[in-house]
């Protein structure tokens, strides 16, 4: 079970793939440089996803025996394959499918899979430039000095009962997330609080660690240049 680990103050690096970026050998050599980094999990998902889930996934797997949880930007991104998911409500904005709708029509799916459930907080923080997720789920994101809203949101998500806040700064961001805020969410809540989006370096990984993530995700760069997951694992240790 992977929440236990979350909730445990342990503080993890995790790295998100998007099949759609990588060949099948980039894939494996990105998953074996992941585990000797020393992740704590990978995320598997992607605004768009053209490659077989099924094959990507046993491909992981192959190649680590890190938790394959999804990380799911639609419907067809559901696969019983993985260990377990992070069932996404994306309470940063307004989009009844993605705060309700969806989960109705995967939950007979999920119900009957067995894996691991880990229902989410998905909150997009606006970074300059817009990402994919704000483009693909046509939603606005929190404004980055708008710290305030994203910390009710994420008060919010808790006394809803969802078990995770997620922090997005969104793929290929320009910043990360600002420390300022996830300092401010952390004080607010008692749940699992994960960073992700535009982190690319040690220095950036160890702020948002300080300023109280338990949690730092890693996609882009990590696509761009996998060894630089050995340094960023460094962080962890």
């Amino acid at each position: 079970m992977l929440y236990p680990i979350l909730k445990s103050n342990r503080k993890m690096m995790a790295l998100l793939i998007d099949p759609d970026k990588h060949t099948v050998d980039s894939l494996v050599r990105t998953v074996e440089i992941a585990d000797r980094a020393g992740v704590g999990f990978i995320l598997y998902g992607g605004s768009i996803i053209s490659n077989h889930l099924p094959h990507s996934i046993e491909t992981i797997k192959q190649h680590t025996r890190k938790p394959v949880f999804l990380f799911p930007g639609s419907l067809l991104q559901l696969s019983y394959h993985a260990d377990g998911i992070f069932l996404l409500s994306l309470i940063s904005g307004r989009n009844p499918e993605l705060l309700i709708g969806n989960h109705v029509q995967a939950a007979p799916f999920l119900k009957k899979s067995g894996m691991e459930i880990i229902p989410t907080g998905y909150i997009l923080m606006g970074q300059g430039g817009q990402t994919s997720v704000e483009y693909m789920s046509q939603t606005m994101p929190i404004p980055a000095e708008k710290t305030d809203i994203a910390t009710a949101t994420a008060i919010a998500g808790e006394m809803l009962g969802l078990k995770a806040i997620y922090l997005e700064a969104g793929s290929g961001a320009m910043q990360h997330v600002a420390p300022k805020t996830v300092a401010v969410i952390r004080e607010n809540i008692a749940i699992p609080l994960i960073a992700g989006g535009g982190i690319r370096t040690p220095q950036q990984a160890e702020t948002l660690f300080a300023a109280g993530a338990d949690v730092i995700v890693i996609g882009t760069v990590a696509e761009q240049n996998p060894e630089i997951l050995l340094e960023l694992g460094k962080v962890t240790e």
